[in-house]
């Protein structure tokens, strides 16, 4: 597995997290829009994966957040294709579970393409379940997204990881 550690996203990653995220979406935000969670959101706090070896990418994976209140809503999560499963996207969402668990979040939201199975797939080793539907929301395709909800009231109880919220091999 890749060594890597996780950091508060800054301006500077955003050359490599823009590769990313191009990579990774169909529509992708712009480099305005990481630019105005890191700078003016209050609500919002972007985190990063830096591999440990310096010859590879600065940034290999990312993460955007909002918490308001007693709730955090995953806004993107993405892995650059050449580092996927290898632990990346799991260990970026354990680490932002716990923390806004320790601060007092009770619930955790975000919405997913339908047919993003794999994405489904690790929410749903987070505990996180369909609970809607919001229709025509990519307005790209018109499709409809999949509102998938986790309980972070008993963390890490109820979600099928263990320790930090990073499966054990």
């Amino acid at each position: 597995m890749l060594p890597f550690h996780i950091d508060l996203m800054h301006p500077d990653d955003l050359d490599d997290v823009i590769v990313t995220e191009r990579l990774s979406f169909k529509t992708p935000w712009s480099r305005s829009a990481f630019l105005y969670e890191l700078k003016d959101n209050e609500v919002a706090s972007c985190w990063v994966a830096r591999p440990d070896d310096p010859s590879l990418p600065r940034v290999i994976g990312y993460l955007c957040v909002w918490e308001i209140g007693p709730e955090l809503h995953i806004t993107n999560l993405a892995v650059h294709p050449a580092y996927r499963q290898q632990g990346v996207a799991r260990r970026l969402l354990a680490e932002r579970l716990e923390g806004s668990h320790l601060r007092g979040a009770k619930v955790a939201i975000l919405e997913v393409r339908p047919a993003n199975r794999e994405a489904i797939a690790l929410y749903e080793r987070f505990g996180f379940r369909v609970i809607g539907n919001r229709k025509g929301y990519y307005f790209d395709t018109g499709e409809d997204a999949l509102v998938m909800e986790a309980d972070l009231m008993n963390w890490p109880a109820g979600n099928k990881q263990s320790g930090f919220g990073v499966k054990k091999a």
